[in-house]
């Protein structure tokens, strides 16, 4: 690929890091800005829960993608499978820093949650931009991507409305799931 290319596909990718940040931040609080319309409920975060956290970084990488794809389909070959592995990632590394330093400290502050969504973002953009300057993957890859797309699309759906009673769902504040 040539270094113009690269270098706006970069562009693109720091622009969706600034971009997901900015809107995901937003998401937190629409909810309630919107007197808890259930509607916006399937793309805002409905409580304090780790699950609806995961949202506001999701539906902002949708957004964003879905801009994206207009510019960027036909100077890179890995489209859907570099935006899926974002979206599946910025939500690993959530979980995984998320439990690990409440484990550590018992409790979690508000200034690290904030960095891990920042630092998550981060890296699933890095990781997109390594994947899309890529030759072109196998087909089967391409297919697996679009099944997992999928998945991870109907969970954000799903799981809005009819949470599981596991820890990763459970409201920080009211030890509730989903919307009360």
């Amino acid at each position: 690929m040539q270094t113009i290319k690269k270098n706006t596909v970069l562009t693109w990718e720091i622009a969706g890091v600034i971009f997901i940040f900015t809107a995901g931040s937003l998401l937190h609080f629409v909810f309630d800005w919107l007197g808890q319309w259930k509607p916006i409920a399937l793309i805002a975060a409905v409580n304090e829960s780790v699950w609806e956290h995961l949202k506001l970084a999701f539906w902002p990488g949708v957004l964003h993608y879905t801009v994206e794809y207009k510019y960027l389909k036909k100077i890179t070959r890995n489209f859907i499978v570099a935006k899926t592995a974002a979206l599946y990632l910025a939500p690993i590394i959530i979980i995984v820093l998320f439990y690990s330093y409440t484990a550590v400290l018992g409790r979690h502050l508000l200034f690290l949650d904030i960095l891990i969504f920042a630092i998550a973002v981060a890296a699933a953009q890095l990781a997109s931009y390594k994947l899309l300057i890529l030759p072109r993957l196998p087909k089967s890859l391409h297919i697996t991507a679009v099944v997992f797309l999928v998945l991870i699309f109907l969970s954000f759906l799903f799981f809005t409305f009819l949470p599981p009673n596991l820890p990763l769902f459970e409201d920080s504040i009211t030890g509730g799931y989903g919307i009360h």
